[in-house]
């Protein structure tokens, strides 16, 4: 709650409630099935809970939102928790992490919201997926360049690419401003850290041209 508060959120007991059954079932889940290498309660509620929460404030107006290489629901479940009006999409290649996130779905009755297990590239996804979000989100990228260009035809224009990065000097974000200007413009690079931890994060924030 505390951690949150930071980032402008005032979570109430139905959300307090969301994530504490979400933290109990992938501790319970990440026993069996490998979904996280963070494996204590206070590891999740910072590294995801509060990672996830960390783009709230810079979030443009929105009410569509793809989540690439979610993993275990992250960043997607927990701003779905806190912005519950969003309509969001998680897509996965790794078929067990979808099943939980399924699962935590159902378990805590979040409505427009879907889980879909493939990769961004299969032309199926593409077909039904093409220009539909205003935003696309990612955490799991470490090649930027790669991520803006699956991207591509999933936002629509004047949409939205948020890049969740680790800490990043000026150098590198120079470099970032380089990239694809033909197809986007950065548009924000916000560096931040966790609340309770030295954890950096950079979000960058590129407009489709």
């Amino acid at each position: 709650m505390e951690g949150a508060k930071g980032f402008g959120i005032y979570l109430d007991g139905k959300e307090i409630e969301s994530f504490e059954l979400y933290l109990k079932e992938l501790l319970k889940w990440n026993q069996k099935v490998n979904l996280t290498g963070i494996r204590t309660e206070k590891g999740i509620v910072l590294k995801h809970f509060l990672d996830s929460l960390s783009v709230c404030p810079h979030l443009p107006s929105i009410s569509s939102l793809l989540d690439i290489g979610s993993g275990a629901g992250f960043p997607g479940i927990p701003l779905k928790i806190v912005l519950p009006s969003l309509e969001i999409t998680l897509i996965d290649s790794i078929r067990k992490k979808v099943d939980f996130q399924r699962h935590i779905i159902r378990m805590l009755g979040l409505k427009g919201m879907e889980a879909i297990h493939g990769r961004v590239q299969d032309k199926e996804i593409l077909h039904s997926m093409g220009g539909r979000f205003d935003l696309v989100i990612s955490r799991a990228f470490t090649d930027l360049q790669n991520l803006l260009l699956l991207s591509f035809p999933f936002v629509k224009k004047g949409g939205i690419v948020l890049a969740m990065k680790g800490e990043l000097d000026n150098k590198e974000i120079r470099l970032f401003s380089e990239i694809e200007k033909t197809r986007y413009q950065l548009q924000k690079t916000i560096p931040l850290s966790l609340p309770f931890s030295d954890f950096k994060r950079t979000i960058l924030l590129f407009e489709k041209q």
